[in-house]
């Protein structure tokens, strides 16, 4: 009786589902959140009569044999890649990315990560980090008597003084880019690392080789979709249920065997 053992895996991908499911409405309001997906691939098969065997001397083949699935098992969870809503804040160093790319941020072991969530800070020394305090790449300091910022859509900061009539340009905001998104590892707040799957980054101007631009004064939002969302929540949890009435059906049919022997 295989089918307990198979409809247990069915439960185990459903409940996977859930969890991702469960993860992506819980960050439904996170800024730069990028949706992900639960796929699945059958597991492997016993061949019990393999397609093409002679069945006979005359040489009659079997045209489609006999093969019994084990089950199903998790491929990948992956990003959905889609741009998010951009919801106006009016931040001087709020930062939206229209379109592909990733800020470039450095972590205190020194090693590089990369995120959307443009909410960015400034340190009581003026330099430019995230909401967690890593340095944005390349680092840029705001002097103490800067009245107001710029930031154009090709990331360059500009500073304006009292006394001054033209702005002081700062530095410049770069962006990242890879080759498979799908392959960056998350790391949580916000922040992704590159792994072998990802590529090496791509690291230019926003605007520039297929990047993005900014967009100050904006944050993207999640691109989760509640709708969906719920809908495959539902799926999930009647794909859960009928996989646990299998194994009642299969229970009660070794039930039945045990009496009648």
């Amino acid at each position: 009786m295989k089918a307990l053992q198979i409809a247990a895996t069915g439960m185990s991908a459903q409940q996977m589902r859930v969890d991702v499911i469960s993860n992506n409405m819980a960050n439904m309001s996170t800024t730069g959140y990028n949706a992900r997906r639960a796929d699945f691939a059958d597991l492997h098969y016993q061949q019990v009569a393999r397609p093409g065997t002679v069945s006979a001397q005359d040489g009659t083949m079997l045209p489609t044999g006999v093969q019994v699935g084990f089950g199903v098992r998790a491929a990948s969870v992956s990003l959905v890649l889609s741009q998010g809503a951009l919801a106006q804040t009016g931040g001087d160093l709020d930062v939206a990315i229209e379109g592909r790319g990733y800020i470039e941020v450095t972590l205190p072991s020194g090693a590089s990560a990369y995120t959307r969530d443009g909410a960015l800070k400034r340190t009581g020394d003026g330099l430019i980090v995230t909401a967690d305090g890593h340095t944005v790449v390349p680092g840029i300091t705001i002097p103490t008597d800067a009245t107001s910022l710029s930031i154009n859509a090709a990331g360059e900061v500009y500073a304006y003084f009292t006394d001054a009539v033209e702005p002081e340009l700062l530095g410049q905001i770069t962006l990242a880019g890879f080759s498979n998104e799908k392959g960056l590892e998350a790391v949580g707040s916000n922040l992704f690392l590159e792994t072998p799957a990802s590529g090496a980054p791509l690291v230019g101007e926003p605007g520039v080789d297929g990047l993005g631009t900014l967009r100050q004064g904006y944050l993207e939002e999640s691109s989760v979709d509640a709708v969906r969302e719920v809908t495959e929540l539902i799926k999930a949890q009647r794909g859960y249920e009928l996989n646990a009435k299998v194994i009642t059906a299969a229970d009660d049919m070794l039930a039945a065997t045990v009496q009648v022997s």
